[in-house]
């Protein structure tokens, strides 16, 4: 089977998942958060299965390539996929599995935009293991950042509407306490500062020169980024900071780690058609 046909089942998957997933929401017989939640399983079944059906995809156009294809747009979509694997394997063991609300239509609907746009952009490249290294790292701490900052919106929200005393729609209300999601928050920021960190250890490692004019933006941007991440950390141990300042923290950290990774690459792919 060629890799479209993976990739035209997977975004269907994923609509299921998010339908499922809704679906459940609104389905009031049983408790949320719950194994006996037949919803809930149905839904994760459907996420397993896309990611599952992407993955294979890759790998297929991987082999008949040669290289792995890192246009802005596949490359968005192994970012989407990482991020939906990543609370997939958290659902496992933690009530995150609304997040697929989020998860679920971004890594569809990015995954539709690349079977129109790939046969028209492509950059393959043949990378050693030492850059293949460096780029995973990446990829992994911006999945991870991503989900807090998607976290910390979702717990803006929650603190809104605690401090308004307004009931929230059917996602807040299906969500962890506003404790439980901080400490989720702070969680997923330590992993990602963790493999943001090995990002930038191996490009100062593995790349001859990571203040080159044309890597230049990327570094000092990834490095503040890691700043605001650790301060952040740091003050949460030494001061407690929690609430409106680790959200508000959150948020500038992912912004300047979004314009670091994807930023310059959009710019040059879909504003000036240059790979």
């Amino acid at each position: 089977m060629h890799s479209i046909t993976f990739d035209f089942l997977a975004v269907t998957a994923y609509f299921s998942a998010l339908t499922v997933t809704l679906w459940s929401l609104r389905d009031k017989s049983t408790p949320a958060h719950t194994g006996k939640d037949k919803l809930r399983w149905l839904s994760l079944g459907f996420g397993w299965l896309a990611v599952s059906l992407q993955t294979t995809s890759i790998v297929l156009d991987y082999d008949h390539n040669g290289g792995p294809n890192f246009s802005f747009i596949s490359a968005l979509a192994l970012v989407t996929l990482i991020i939906t694997t990543i609370i997939l394997l958290a659902s496992i063991v933690k009530p995150v599995d609304k997040l697929g609300i989020i998860a679920f239509p971004l890594a569809g609907i990015i995954l539709s935009l690349s079977l129109g746009l790939a046969p028209a952009v492509r950059t393959v490249s043949n990378h050693s293991w030492e850059m293949q290294t460096h780029i995973f790292a990446s990829l992994l701490a911006y999945s991870f950042l991503n989900i807090a900052a998607i976290q910390a919106l979702l717990l803006a929200a929650q603190d809104w509407c605690l401090k308004h005393h307004h009931p929230g729609g059917l996602l807040l209300r299906s969500l962890p306490s506003l404790q439980s999601m901080e400490s989720m928050l702070f969680q997923l920021i330590g992993a990602g500062l963790l493999l943001l960190s090995l990002s930038l250890a191996t490009g100062f490692a593995f790349m001859e020169d990571m203040f080159a004019q044309h890597l230049a933006h990327k570094t000092i941007l990834s490095i503040i980024a890691w700043f605001v991440f650790a301060t952040l950390l740091m003050g949460r141990g030494r001061y407690g900071w929690r609430g409106q300042t680790a959200i508000r923290w959150t948020l500038a950290g992912f912004a300047s780690l979004m314009l670091a990774y994807f930023g310059t690459k959009m710019v040059l792919e879909l504003i000036l058609n240059r790979t």
